[in-house]
């Protein structure tokens, strides 16, 4: 337990999988109140449940603009005040070459990867202008800056994302309203395999295919080891909490160091092996 949000009302969106879940439980470990937005009903409410008085459910979709005023309301009429919300909610695009792609996909991924974003921000800013405070958290992801780290189409989503943040910061820098993006690299989750049972796979084989992602991670990334939500959970209450008063525009990397190259170890054969092509030995 920790008291780093005490005091804090914050909207977690996504909250019922993957990031979003830890983060609502280490939302509330620090201190915060939470409501946690989600689709998944069940899984919601039993975490409400589990956490007590300090979280409550609100069934939502993102990419519904009327849930995401009902989802603001409730907040505001439960708690009376919203110092944070962190657009987490996500999901994966279509994954295929540019010209196999339609139009019906890129407007899908809009809407869910960047709408939802717009959607969050725009109905929380009146809330947090008029109290001249707050935190937004936006995630993004390594796929917004770095080519080849995900579909086209997710990744163009990411990297609006990050404009989005950058660009509302410096509007809403005057009212004492932060904005922040993190992006994620590497975390092991199960968005990682997507709906694993729609492809046939049982909860034991996506289980064993994310224990193999978390392997290749460990030994393909700088640091050696697989990304956890945990890893984007304290990066999210650095930037909700009163530690980052002079943080506003970031994206705040969380990677394990993919975005900087290879390892010093994978560059320095590579090098040898190009010191071999260069003499012809």
């Amino acid at each position: 337990m920790g008291d780093r949000l005490e005091g804090k009302v914050v909207i977690i969106t996504g909250g019922t999988s993957g990031i979003g879940y830890r983060t609502v439980e280490i939302f509330v470990e620090q201190g915060a109140r939470v409501l946690i937005a989600a689709r998944s009903e069940d899984v919601g409410q039993a975490l409400a449940d589990r956490l007590g008085d300090s979280a409550f459910f609100v069934r939502t979709d993102v990419t519904q603009e009327d849930d995401i005023r009902a989802m603001i309301d409730a907040a505001i009429k439960r708690w009376g005040q919203i110092d944070c919300l962190f657009n987490n909610a996500s999901g994966g695009t279509a994954f295929s070459p540019i010209d196999e792609l339609s139009y019906t996909d890129f407007l899908a991924a809009m809407e869910l990867q960047v709408g939802s974003v717009f959607l969050g921000m725009k109905y929380v800013t009146p809330l947090m202008k008029k109290q001249r405070s707050g935190s937004i958290i936006n995630c993004a992801s390594i796929a917004g800056i770095s080519v080849g780290c995900g579909p086209t189409l997710y990744s163009m989503g990411k990297a609006a994302v990050i404009s989005l943040t950058k660009s509302t910061a410096i509007e809403l820098a005057e009212f004492g309203v932060r904005v922040n993006c993190i992006s994620p690299g590497g975390i092991v989750t199960p968005m990682l395999i997507g709906g694993h049972k729609d492809h046939g796979m049982t909860d034991q084989e996506a289980e064993r295919a994310l224990g193999r992602i978390s392997a290749f991670f460990e030994e393909d990334y700088p640091l050696k080891r697989a990304g956890t939500p945990e890893d984007i959970a304290y990066a999210a209450v650095y930037l909700a909490s009163d530690e980052s008063p002079h943080t506003t525009g970031e994206n705040l990397v969380v990677d394990t160091g993919i975005t900087l190259g290879r390892s010093a170890t994978l560059q320095a054969e590579r090098g040898a092996l190009m010191q071999k092509a260069i003499s012809g030995t």
